[in-house]
């Protein structure tokens, strides 16, 4: 979901993604674990979203595709 800046709540073991447009992308931790093999694709397609994410009035909603890393791309973000 897309909250107005300050509006979300970060929990302790939330995690960083990275950001989108300037604004910060976090995942819950227990998800994070989950998804740590695959890279996560966001994307904002026409349709309907969440009813109380800020995309949802503009007729538009997020869109998550993902794919497996390779081998040699799980070995690079191991860390040392």
């Amino acid at each position: 979901m897309c909250f107005t800046a300050g509006e979300f709540r970060i929990g302790e073991r939330d995690v960083l993604l990275g950001t989108i447009e300037g604004c910060p992308f976090y995942i819950g931790g227990l998800q994070f674990e989950a998804w740590a093999h695959t890279q996560l694709i966001i994307d904002v397609v026409p349709g309907r979203g969440a009813g109380f994410s800020l995309e949802a009035p503009r007729g538009v909603r997020f869109l998550t595709r993902s794919r497996v890393f390779g081998e040699a791309e799980l070995c690079a973000l191991r860390p040392a």
